[in-house]
C-alpha cells in the first residue's frame, strides 16, 4: 500500500550544537505509520464476515498478517482453509483500507469469540486482552522437537547484521521491529517490518502459509526485539526450531520453548548469545587456522 512511512515536521533540539547557534532547528522527520487492522472472518455467503481481530501494524503485507494471525491462533492449518482473503475499504474518508476479510473454506469451523478471549492487540503486545495463560497456549500441528536442525554459533553471529540490511523501512524511521526467515545456510528467505513484533512475525508466517511452506522445518526466524511468549508461539505453531532474538527472552518464552522442544536463543549480538533451551542445535564447531570466524 505505500504507507509504511510518513513525513511529519519536529523542532530538533541538539544541545551539543548549542555553540554554533543551530541548537534549535526545524525540519522534517521520517515516522513508521502506524493505523488498526480489522480482521473478518467467516462462512462464504451474503453478509458481512464478523470481526475478530483489531491489531495496531504498520501498512503492508496485511493479506499475510491476517493469514499469519489466524495460523498462528489455531484457527487455520494451512492455506486450504481459507477461500479467499481480500483488503475492504473501511469506514474512514478517504478509504485507508484497513480490513481484510477472510472468507473460510467449507468446513473450517467459524471462529468463537468470547468475551475471556478478545483478539484486540497493540503494536506492544500481542495477547492483550486474553483472560489466562491456559487461553493462549495453542498446541502446534509440528512436531518441532524432532527437527534436525544444526547451525553454528558463527553462522547465528552473523544473522543480525543481515537482518539489519534488510530492513529499508527502519533505516528512515528507526522505530520498525524486523521478523526475518533464514535457511540453515544463513540465507535470507523472507523478511517483514512492522511497528508490532507479533505484526513482523505474522507476516512472515501468512507469507510462509500463502507459500505452501509450512512447516518451516530446518529455518531460523530472527527476530529483532525480545523473545516474549506469544512470538515463541507463533514460531512453534509455524514449525520453526529455531527462534532467535537480539534482544531477551521471557520466562514464558523460555518455558514454551522447552516444551515445544525448540531452540531459543537470546542477546544475539556481536559475537555472542545466550542459548536458554534446545542447545543440541548449536554444535561447537573448532576454528582453525584460515577458517573465517563470521561466514559471509
Amino acid at each position: 500500500m505505500g504507507r509504511a512511512t510518513d513525513r511529519r515536521g519536529v523542532l530538533r533540539i541538539d544541545l551539543d550544537a548549542a555553540a554554533d547557534g543551530r541548537e534549535r532547528i526545524r525540519r522534517q522527520d521520517t515516522l513508521a505509520v502506524e493505523e488498526p487492522l480489522e480482521i473478518r472472518v467467516g462462512p462464504a455467503g451474503p453478509g458481512r464476515r464478523r470481526p475478530l481481530a483489531v491489531t495496531m501494524r504498520t501498512p503492508g503485507d496485511d493479506l499475510d498478517l491476517a493469514i499469519g494471525f489466524l495460523l498462528t491462533e489455531g484457527l487455520i492449518r494451512s492455506t486450504d482453509d481459507v477461500r479467499t482473503a481480500q483488503l475492504c475499504a473501511g469506514a474512514e474518508t478517504p478509504n485507508t483500507y484497513n480490513v481484510v476479510d477472510v472468507v473460510l473454506a467449507p468446513g473450517v469451523p467459524e471462529p468463537v469469540t468470547d468475551p475471556a478471549r478478545n483478539f484486540y492487540t497493540t503494536s506492544s503486545c500481542g495477547v492483550c486482552g486474553k483472560a489466562s495463560i491456559d487461553s493462549v497456549r495453542t498446541r502446534s500441528q509440528f512436531a518441532v522437537r524432532e527437527d534436525p536442525l544444526a547451525v553454528t554459533a558463527e553462522l547465528l553471529a552473523a544473522l543480525p547484521d543481515r537482518l539489519r540490511a534488510a530492513q529499508r523501512a527502519f533505516d528512515r524511521t528507526g522505530g520498525l521491529h524486523a521478523a526475518g526467515l533464514f535457511t540453515a545456510d544463513g540465507d535470507l528467505v523472507v523478511l517483514r517490518e512492522d511497528v508490532g513484533r507479533h505484526n513482523a512475525v505474522d507476516k512472515v508466517v501468512g507469507w510462509a502459509v500463502r507459500e505452501r511452506r509450512l512447516p518451516l522445518a530446518g529455518h531460523v526466524l530472527l527476530v529483532s526485539g525480545r523473545a516474549s511468549f506469544e512470538l515463541t508461539q507463533k514460531a512453534w505453531m509455524a514449525g520453526v526450531p529455531l527462534l532467535a532474538a537480539v534482544s531477551a527472552p521471557s520466562t514464558l518464552a523460555a518455558d514454551l520453548a522447552e516444551e515445544a522442544g525448540m531452540t531459543l536463543v537470546g542477546f544475539l549480538r556481536g559475537g555472542t548469545m545466550n542459548v536458554y533451551t534446545g542447545a543440541q542445535r548449536v554444535p561447537a564447531v573448532p576454528v582453525t587456522a584460515g577458517t573465517p570466524r563470521v561466514p559471509g
